[in-house]
């Protein structure tokens, strides 16, 4: 079957040269990723997620985002902006010490809470947030240890709407395909939780740009 043979071999040769890139690009940080900013704010995203987020934004209108991981808030903000065009949304970002700059956030769509997130009083100071039957829609992007994301996704699952999402994001971490020396972290996590779960799927047509920070990590909730 030659034709099955060169479509693998495709698929293998595009995967290879993705993640050439993926490694060049993530190894330049302080020129790439970490030098993104949104409307002035410090992002540390990749542009290609940011805009995979924007697209299920739009799809789903979301009444509630969880964030955790604040850092400098541009993330958040660039989230409470993609809210305000779809006129949708409140987004609630946490964080252990969040920068100066988040602190100082000053939009209507976001609430900003200090603390652990998994925390008991921080998970009950998000649930008062959200209204009855709200759609809800989560971001993980704090502690990448395995053990700590992996008991964010048990706690945060809970809250996720059906047919929503549940994004863990630099799943890329300990060799898939960078920082091969980190150890267990977000992917091994999401596979751990993926194995009990099955209210939850991988979405991989949301990788559809060939480069993500989160491969893997596009969890929709189906039932």
């Amino acid at each position: 079957m030659p034709g099955r043979a060169q479509m693998v071999m495709k698929k293998t040769s595009e995967r290879r040269t993705a993640d050439e890139f993926h490694r060049l690009y993530y190894a330049r940080a302080g020129k790439t990723w970490g030098a993104t900013f949104f409307l002035g704010v410090q992002t540390w995203k990749l542009p290609l997620d940011l805009w995979i987020y924007q697209e299920i934004i739009y799809s789903l209108k979301p009444d509630v985002i969880i964030e955790t991981g604040t850092y400098h808030g541009g993330s958040a903000l660039y989230l409470a902006t993609v809210c305000d065009a779809v006129q949708n949304g409140l987004v609630i970002t946490i964080d252990t010490r969040q920068k100066v700059k988040a602190r100082v956030l000053r939009h209507r769509r976001i609430r900003c809470i200090q603390g652990s997130s998994v925390d008991q009083n921080t998970v009950s100071r998000v649930r008062k947030l959200i209204p009855p039957r709200a759609r809800v829609l989560v971001m993980l992007d704090s502690d990448h240890s395995k053990a700590h994301v992996l008991r964010e996704l048990e706690i945060y699952s809970k809250l996720v709407s059906r047919g929503s999402y549940l994004i863990v994001e630099d799943t890329n971490v300990n060799g898939h395909p960078v920082f091969p020396e980190f150890g267990p972290g977000p992917l091994e996590a999401v596979r751990s939780f993926l194995r009990k779960n099955k209210r939850f799927k991988s979405d991989r047509s949301m990788e559809k740009f060939y480069v993500t920070f989160n491969p893997g990590g596009y969890l929709q909730r189906t039932s």
